[in-house]
This record gives C-alpha cells, structure tokens and sequence, in this order.
C-alpha cells in the first residue's frame, strides 16, 4: 500500500488517467485516494463516477486532459484504442501543452509499442513509455500490483513514485517494448498452467476421482499455483465471467511467437498449450476466460468437472 513519503513524492503536478476498465478504474481508484491531484476521463459514466467519489476530478474530453497533465497514464482494451487516444485529432499529441510523459499501461505487442515510441518521438519532445501490469483487479484496488516498465531510466525514475502507490512490485525490464515482453513472458507460463488443469481434470474426473479432492489437491499440493487457486474453484462452480477473454488476451501469444521466431528457438510446451488456446477460441469460448479451454477437454470425454448441487457455493 502507498506510504506517506510515496504520496508526498509524486508532487503537485496534475496526473491524467485516462481508461477505467477492470484494471485502469482500481489503479486509478487507488492513485486518487492516495492524494494523487488526477483528472481521468473515461466513456463510462458509472466508471468515472466511481472514481471521483475517491477524489479524482473528471475531464470533458482526453484533448482536456492533454492541456492540464504532465503525466498521463492510459490503460486501455486494444492498440487502436491506444493509437486513437495517443495520435488521434483529439488525442494526446495534438493537444499537448505541458504533457511530458505518457504511460502506457495497456498490454500491446512489443512492436506496436515500439512503433508507438518512434512515432511520439517524431513529433514531439513527449516520452512513451510502455508498462503493462500483472495481477487480479483486487490488486488493482488495494495497490499491489506488479508492473513491468519498459523506457529509459530517466523516465522509469520520474515517474515511478506514481508507479509505486499502484504496485508491490516494480520493475524496470529494459527499453521500449520489454515491459511486453516481460508480461507475455509472465502470462505465457500462466497459460500454460491453465491449460495443463484443465486438460487433466476432465481426465481426473472421468477416471473416477472427486472433483472435491482434486480441488484440494490443486490448491495445496505441489501442483498448487496461483493460476489453480484462482480458476480451480471457479471452474467446480461454472464460473466463466469475471476475468479477462481469452481472445483480448492474445497479445501474449504473438510476443513470444515473435521473440521466439527472431532467436529460432523452439517452444513444444508453449505450442501446445496455443493449440488448446486456439480449439477453445475456434469452438466459441474466446469471450470467456483461459479456464473455459476446459470446456473442449470436458465436450471430448462427455463429462463436466462441477461442485456437487449439495456442496454449492
């Protein structure tokens, strides 16, 4: 959580936040109340509301936001939507007045952000820098996210006592485009225990073991992870709602693929579990979380791996 000497570091100077998604309004909830001055704009109303009510101030429009900030987080669902806010008419760029930095917190492939960076740097004196988070949107909300910075070190160091109020863990990865990479690295090893659980629980199941103990099993035992606490008991409970789709989360998928392409190396595991990740997309579930690639291991053996109706949370 933010200390006082945090809160007192970041200055007086106003901070833009612009994206209150599941993700971006914790962060942003998080920075206003910890006496952040911040304007956030969002096109959720109930968002923004949320927000202000934890002292952030709102802007009518992100050209707003551009004229009043020296800072300026975004974190937002796609690279067009980063593309529109950054260099659109009524964007960042073209509405500048005392804009310095721009944070971007949104998870794109490593080359997007590096392009974003060359394109900045074209046209203004402004620093991009690009920093995607790791962690649930509870960790958002109580300040204890990892977040993986990819820009120089003069930047990473003006703007990491805004950093630190968001997050545990900072790290600084490297220049532009690592902080991606970083995160796909993190995300793809996520993926990939996702995808052994649920290719081996149906199995489990259909051989005749209590979905009950596996529960526990994959909580406690040594196969225990922060991937199975999570989805483990959401899965007996058919709960595929809540966390991030399976297709918004591709970007992953495409950074390790181009990193692996440029050093030749080869990645069977990783191939394996984007196999499950594609079947699952393909069958309709790419609106659902990285849990629902269970569904296809379930429909292949004709059983559902659930919490008994007596047990039922």
């Amino acid at each position: 959580m933010p200390t006082t000497q945090s809160r007192a570091a970041t200055g007086s100077a106003l901070v833009g936040f612009i994206g209150l998604g599941q993700m971006g309004s914790g962060m942003a909830g998080t920075l206003a109340a910890s006496g952040v001055p911040l304007l956030i704009y969002d096109i959720n109303a109930a968002a923004v509301a949320a927000v202000q009510a934890k002292g952030a101030a709102s802007a009518s429009s992100i050209a707003e936001i551009a004229q009043q900030c020296e800072v300026v987080i975004i974190c937002l669902p796609g690279e067009d939507n980063v593309e529109d806010v950054v260099f659109g008419q009524s964007g960042l760029l073209a509405n500048s007045k005392q804009l310095r930095t721009i944070v971007d917190a949104s998870t794109l492939s490593a080359a997007r952000a590096r392009e974003f960076e060359e394109g900045v740097k074209r046209t203004s004196d402004i620093g991009y820098c690009d920093c995607p988070v790791s962690g649930l949107p509870k960790r958002a909300l109580d300040g204890s996210l990892t977040l993986m910075f990819g820009g120089s070190k003069q930047s990473f160091d003006s703007v990491l006592p805004l950093l630190s109020i968001m997050g545990e863990q900072i790290l600084h990865c490297g220049d532009i485009g690592s902080g991606q990479m970083m995160k796909a690295v993190n995300n793809i090893i996520y993926n990939v225990n996702i995808a052994a659980f649920c290719e081996v629980l149906p199995l489990a199941v259909k051989a005749g073991l209590d979905p009950l103990v596996l529960e526990t099993l994959l909580t406690s035992g040594s196969s225990r992870s922060f991937a199975s606490e999570h989805f483990v008991p959401r899965i007996l409970d058919r709960k595929f709602d809540g966390d991030f789709p399976m297709q918004a989360a591709y970007k992953d998928i495409l950074n390790i693929r181009e990193i692996a392409s440029q050093l030749d190396a080869k990645l069977p595991v990783v191939a394996a579990m984007v196999e499950s990740y594609d079947d699952a997309i393909s069958a309709g579930h790419g609106s659902e979380p990285k849990s629902a690639m269970i569904k296809n291991a379930e429909s292949n053996l004709g059983v559902t791996v659930e919490r008994p109706v007596e047990d039922q949370r």
